[in-house]
């Protein structure tokens, strides 16, 4: 079990990570009272800031931190927000981190208009500081945050994902943000395309592992933290991998009676029902398994680079994601 805290990971871009803070605040600013009081309430619930983390980070592997790097991850965090407060919309949540959230607040209209803000002020940064390779890279992350996000939308109304329409799905949404940050980053430190293929391949090998473990956490987590209640995809109708694992361990009528279940909106009763279902099943084990797989991939990709704190940090931050309790 790891014991060490985010706060030890990131020892090695300390000082990148404040002057990061105090440039991601300046491009929020607005004249528009509105949007300057919706965004410093966005500040004030700070986040674990694990993309611009992973940006300053794989930028100083890769060969320094430079103007570019902290543009990239303002890009990064600016984008990140937009997703979560749209998000929010579309779930209809109520909270975000423990606060009311911004259309709890201020209703889905200010809501919907203020990621779009938070996405044009991530556009126009790099397109202020001419950084059109980043532009690139994150207008197809979107591309596929979105197709991942309306892939499971379509498979979650017939509740028929397989494994690798599952991996699709958390690779498009999930991995592709944490994949985008590690190439944006290695590019800022220079044009090296095996630094960068490197980087990109650990991002989206940690994504896939980060979201694997929180599709367990539903499963197994503690609904006392803050963080995702227990049994809430299984409420959501989202099938992820301990409960694909385990329908596939079962029989055709067990399998249909579950899916069944879910269908009909279960009560906490069912939930309770299907969670030890899962358990049983050894989906949670499977998906274990699988998540500590892509963490070996991901400190795989580290191996190009020679040692330092800085790839200490980055292999250390794989099992800080993957142990984590919420």
């Amino acid at each position: 079990m790891n014991s060490y805290k985010l706060s030890d990971l990131t020892e090695p871009v300390k000082k990148e990570l404040d002057l990061f803070s105090k440039e991601f605040k300046n491009s929020m600013k607005s004249k528009v009272g509105l949007v300057e009081l919706v965004t410093r309430y966005i500040l004030y619930q700070k986040g674990k800031k694990i993309r611009p983390i992973l940006v300053l980070l794989s930028a100083k592997i890769a060969g320094g931190v430079s103007d570019r790097t902290y543009r990239g991850a303002i890009l990064v965090e600016l984008l990140h927000t937009a997703t979560l407060v749209h998000d929010d919309v579309v779930d209809n949540a109520e909270k975000r981190r423990g606060f009311p959230s911004i259309n709890a607040i201020w209703k889905n209209k200010v809501a919907v208009l203020m990621g779009d803000y938070l996405l044009a002020r991530g556009l126009m940064v790099a397109v202020d500081g001419s950084d059109f390779d980043f532009l690139k890279t994150m207008t197809d992350t979107v591309k596929r945050m979105s197709e991942g996000e309306l892939l499971q939308t379509s498979k979650t109304r017939r509740l028929n994902i397989d494994e690798p329409t599952y991996y699709k799905i958390i690779s498009d949404k999930t991995a592709s943000l944490l994949s985008t940050c590690c190439e944006v980053g290695a590019r800022s430190a220079g044009s090296d395309t095996e630094k960068i293929d490197a980087m990109r391949n650990y991002g989206e090998y940690l994504g896939i592992a980060f979201q694997i473990r929180d599709d367990i956490l539903d499963y197994v987590g503690n609904s006392s933290v803050i963080g995702k209640p227990l049994g809430g995809d299984i409420k959501e109708k989202k099938i992820t991998l301990p409960l694909i694992y385990a329908l596939k361990q079962s029989s055709k009528e067990e399998a249909k009676g579950i899916i069944k279940t879910i269908r009909s909106h279960p009560g906490p009763k069912q939930v309770d029902e299907i969670i030890e279902f899962v358990k049983s099943k050894k989906g949670i084990e499977y998906a274990e398994e699988m998540s500590e797989l892509y963490s070996q991939k991901a400190k795989e990709c580290l191996n190009i680079f020679p040692d330092s704190e800085v790839k200490e940090s980055l292999a250390r931050l794989v099992d800080f994601v993957v142990k984590r309790k919420n």
